[in-house]
C-alpha cells in the first residue's frame, strides 16, 4: 500500500519549453519539423548506402552506419514531444516516469555518440598511421566490439545517472524552464542531496566528454604528423579529405556539449542552454548526414550509383 501511494505522489515535470516566446512558436514549429524531417531522410539514406553499397563495407563506413542510427534514435527522443510543445499555447506536463525515460535514453544515446566518435578517430589514425596492421586492428570481431562497448557505456552511464537523479526528493509541482528533461535542469529542481548528483554529473562530463575529445586530439595530431611527413601533395590531399568530414562533425558535437555542460553554472542563462540544446539536439543531427555525403566522395559515388541504378534516365 506505501507503494502505490509513493507512485500515485510521483509529481509531474512542467516543461516550459519555448512558452515565453508566443511569437516565435508558430515559426519555431516549421523550422524543427522541417529539420526533423531532413534529419530522418538523410540518416536514412546514410545507413541504406552504407548497408546496400559493396563501396562502403569497410570499418569507417560501419560505424558511420551506427552514428546515423544513434542520431535517428537521439532526435526521436526528443523532437516529436518538442513539436508537440511547440503546437501548444500553454505549457504541457510529462510524467515522472516520462521525464526519467525521456533522459534515460538522451543519456544513452549521448554517451554512445561520445564513443562512436572516438572510435571513429582511432579508424583513421589505424589507417594512416598503422596501414600494416589495419586489417588485424579493425577485424570485424574488433569493430562489432568497439561498438558493443560504446552502447553498453551509454547505458551504464544512463541507469547510473537516472537513479542518482530521479531517488531524490523534488518540489510537488516542478518546472523545468526547458523543452526536454535534461540533466542540469532536472538536478536544479531537487531539494536535497543534489551535491552528490552534481559531483556524478561533472564526474561523468570529465570522463564522457574530456577523455573522448583528448583521444580524438591525440589521434589527429599523429595524422597530422604522418600527413605532413608525406611528399606528394596529392597523397595528402586525399588523407585530408578522409579525415575532414569526421573532424567536422567532432567540433560541432564536442563543442556544443562542452559549452553546455562544462561552462560555469553562473554564466548560463535559460536562454542560452535552449539555444546550444536546440543545436546539438536538433541541428547538428540533421548536419552530419549533409556533411559526410557532401564531403566525402565514395559516400556521393554510392549514391549517384544508387540513384542512377533505381531512376531511369530521361
Amino acid at each position: 500500500m506505501a507503494k502505490e501511494n509513493q507512485t500515485a505522489s510521483l509529481p509531474e515535470f512542467l516543461l516550459l519549453g519555448f512558452s515565453d516566446l508566443r511569437a516565435l512558436q508558430g515559426p519555431l514549429f516549421w523550422l524543427v519539423l522541417l529539420v526533423y524531417l531532413v534529419t530522418l531522410l538523410g540518416n536514412t539514406v546514410i545507413i541504406f548506402l552504407t548497408q546496400a553499397s559493396p563501396a562502403l563495407h569497410s570499418p569507417m563506413y560501419f560505424f558511420l552506419r551506427h552514428l546515423s542510427v544513434v542520431e535517428l534514435l537521439y532526435t526521436t527522443d526528443i523532437v516529436p514531444r518538442t513539436l508537440a510543445d511547440l503546437a501548444s499555447p500553454n505549457p504541457r506536463a510529462i510524467s515522472f516516469q516520462g521525464c526519467a525515460a525521456q533522459m534515460h535514453v538522451f543519456i544513452v544515446l549521448g554517451i554512445s555518440e561520445c564513443c562512436l566518435l572516438t572510435v571513429m578517430a582511432y579508424d583513421r589514425y589505424a589507417a594512416i598511421c598503422q596501414p600494416l596492421y589495419y586489417s588485424t586492428l579493425m577485424s570485424q570481431r574488433a569493430c562489432v566490439t568497439m561498438v558493443g562497448t560504446s552502447w553498453l557505456m551509454g547505458v551504464i552511464t544512463a541507469t547510473t545517472h537516472s537513479s542518482l537523479i530521479f531517488t531524490l526528493p523534488f518540489p510537488s509541482h516542478p518546472v523545468v524552464p526547458h523543452f526536454l528533461c535534461d540533466i542540469l535542469p532536472v538536478l536544479r529542481l531537487a531539494s536535497a542531496g543534489k551535491h552528490r548528483s552534481e559531483v556524478s554529473v561533472m564526474t561523468a562530463t570529465v570522463v564522457f566528454i574530456m577523455v573522448p575529445f583528448s583521444l580524438i586530439v591525440t589521434s589527429y595530431a599523429r595524422i597530422l604528423s604522418a600527413i605532413l611527413a608525406m611528399t606528394s601533395t596529392q597523397s595528402r590531399r586525399k588523407v585530408f579529405s578522409t579525415c575532414s568530414s569526421h573532424l567536422l562533425v567532432v567540433t560541432l558535437f564536442f563543442g556544443t556539449a562542452s559549452m553546455t555542460y562544462i561552462r560555469p553554472q553562473a554564466g548560463s542563462s535559460v536562454t542560452t542552454d535552449r539555444i546550444l540544446s536546440l543545436f546539438y539536439t536538433v541541428i547538428t543531427p540533421m548536419l552530419n548526414p549533409i556533411i559526410y555525403t557532401l564531403r566525402n566522395k565514395e559516400v556521393t559515388g554510392a549514391l549517384q550509383h544508387v540513384v542512377k541504378r533505381h531512376v531511369p534516365s530521361p
